[in-house]
């Protein structure tokens, strides 16, 4: 489905990625991990368009992107959940969630993926009038992952959903990107600094270091690696 191949990204004179690649095939949950500053959200943000590359190349279903607008990568399926979540605070929660149905293909399925989430996540629904912003923490992120389901993505692509969450809503979010990968057939990209419970839910994993990737395997043989146990899990 997906495809990045040696990408690289300035930021003014210095040098974000410098040779990132990784594939992602359809129906799958990949996990790319990192340190803090790897560049694992500039990544996920040039796949949708939102960072400009120096070069390297971006396919989805076979096709060239990198030069696509953002927009347009949206309407093919790529939907970004992006960390802290980014929601309007002063709207509704029902406010928050149309906007997800902004392009024509969703807009046409509004009422249909309204229902989905509500259904999916109750407690959006018993707040869908309430002001986005006073909702608590895990309540924002479901929010904001429902809010990219309403735009049928092919592709979700999660930026730290467990980030300044309790523990008990972790575990919660993670059994939720499960039932999204298994139930709506949604293949996701999963970054996430919960390095155990992203390689529990994972089919496969990349590795990146300071603009590179230096790793890729099964979810089993990353958990495996001494390098990585060392790094990532304190073993």
């Amino acid at each position: 489905m997906l495809s990045v191949n040696n990408i690289a990204v300035n930021y003014d004179a210095f040098l974000a990625l410098s040779d990132v690649s990784l594939e992602i095939s359809e129906g799958e949950i990949v996990a790319l991990l990192g340190s803090n500053g790897a560049g694992k959200t500039t990544t996920l943000n040039t796949i949708c368009g939102l960072t400009n590359l120096k070069s390297g190349v971006i396919c989805f279903d076979g096709k060239e992107i990198q030069n696509m607008p953002a927009f347009d990568r949206v309407n093919l399926g790529i939907v970004q959940v992006p960390e802290g979540r980014s929601l309007f605070p002063d709207m509704s929660v029902q406010e928050n969630l149309l906007i997800g149905s902004y392009n024509k293909k969703a807009r046409e399925r509004r009422k249909e993926n309204l229902e989905m989430c509500h259904e999916m996540f109750p407690k959006l629904y018993e707040r869908r009038n309430q002001i986005a912003g006073s909702l608590s923490g895990g309540e924002q992120q479901m929010c904001a992952i429902a809010r990219g389901l309403m735009s049928i993505p092919r592709l979700l692509i999660l930026d730290e959903p467990s980030l300044g969450l309790a523990p008990i809503i972790v575990g919660q979010i993670f059994d939720i990107i499960v039932k999204i990968n298994q139930e709506m057939r949604t293949t996701i990209l999963l970054v996430e600094q919960n390095v155990i419970a992203t390689l529990e839910i994972a089919d496969r994993g990349y590795v990146i270091e300071t603009g590179r990737t230096v790793l890729s395997g099964t979810a089993a043989e990353l958990e495996s690696h001494e390098e990585l146990r060392k790094a990532y899990l304190g073993i």
